[in-house]
């Protein structure tokens, strides 16, 4: 009996020292920081019909250096393991299509604008994050088709010259897979020789276990920044987000990868900051608020953008020609435009 609790005691001191030597380790790592120029992006809104010509320029005069472009795939539900994108369809939108991608992209260059792709599922009646299969077989299914699809992209982006390729975008349900991701990255690799990074939505990111395999770690941020809907002041949504940035940093330190806002928004709501993450059609009852929309885009620059570790922002959305459409995600025309304007020809890079 003794000797059994001399090495019971032995084993327990081993895992101990272990322990502290992981955590020394991980306490002497240092924030990863941004490579090269920091991506003042937008999200561009693929059109019906041909671009006309100048519709890009106006990002140019607002600082914008990057766009984003997103080409669909679709599921009619979430358990459904097939999908269908240009492959398979005759009719499409002109600014989704890969013509379309591909001539948005040569007019982007031409103003020094880069672009990045960054391909979207669209589920009939719930969205991306719920996708989830009910048997290993589907799944299997499923992994399959997603590959095809995402390759598919990986391939327009390699041909265009296209620097950063999203390889999924807020597929919370399906990301826990990881040897299944790890195994459509290897295959974009072998077609695809730009940056790589995946959209994690911003309760998914910390739980994503494959950032090692990619270039940047993405984030739909659309953080709750205030506890009530009443129209907060900028010291109350600074202070959200000083909660958040710490758990940001510490997936930035276990990892080492500079992080992407793959999305950011807010509509022009006076709700806006509560649940930023809320379809506009949801918030017909809410009171419109440019101030408070604006004040949301000043928190991210005075709390975020200077962060070592941030990459990059990328703000939802930005129509070629404006809509006129309240509420609304999309900063044109509105004060939060002139807040965008302000950082991006200012900011310290």
């Amino acid at each position: 009996m003794m000797h059994y609790n001399i090495n019971k005691g032995l084993l327990f001191l081993f895992f101990i020292i272990c322990a502290l030597i992981n955590f020394s380790c991980e306490s002497n790592k240092k924030l990863a920081s941004y490579e090269g120029e920091k991506h003042k992006g937008v999200c561009w809104v693929g059109t019906r019909n041909p671009l006309s010509g100048g519709e890009l320029q106006s990002l140019k005069e607002l600082g914008v250096s990057h766009l984003s472009q997103t080409p669909f795939g679709w599921q009619k539900s979430v358990s459904e393991p097939d999908l269908n994108w240009e492959k398979h369809r005759n009719k499409i939108w002109w600014g989704e299509s890969s013509n379309g991608l591909l001539s948005t992209s040569d007019t982007a260059k031409a103003l020094g604008i880069t672009d990045i792709l960054k391909p979207h599922i669209w589920v009939r009646g719930s969205w991306p994050g719920e996708i989830a299969m009910s048997n290993e077989q589907d799944w299997n299914l499923w992994f399959d088709n997603y590959k095809d699809f995402i390759l598919y992209y990986a391939r327009i982006a390699e041909k265009q010259g296209i620097p950063i390729l999203c390889i999924g975008t807020e597929l919370e349900k399906a990301s826990h897979k990881e040897k299944k991701w790890r195994e459509i990255i290897h295959a974009i690799r072998e077609v695809y020789t730009g940056k790589l990074t995946y959209a994690a939505n911003f309760t998914e990111y910390q739980k994503v276990n494959f950032w090692d395999a990619l270039d940047y770690i993405g984030i739909q941020a659309y953080f709750p920044l205030v506890e009530h809907q009443n129209a907060p002041d900028l010291t109350q949504l600074i202070k959200g987000w000083e909660k958040v940035i710490p758990e940001i940093e510490q997936t930035n330190i276990t990892f080492q990868k500079p992080v992407i806002f793959t999305e950011i928004g807010y509509c022009n709501t006076e709700d806006a900051a509560h649940s930023p993450w809320v379809w506009p059609n949801e918030r017909r009852n809410a009171t419109l608020s440019e101030e408070v929309q604006a004040l949301c885009y000043e928190a991210f620059f005075e709390a975020v953008w200077d962060k070592p570790w941030m990459q990059g922002v990328y703000f939802w959305k930005w129509y070629p020609e404006p809509r006129v459409r309240e509420p609304d995600f999309t900063p044109q025309n509105k004060l939060a435009e002139k807040i965008m304007k302000k950082y991006f020809l200012d900011a310290k890079i």
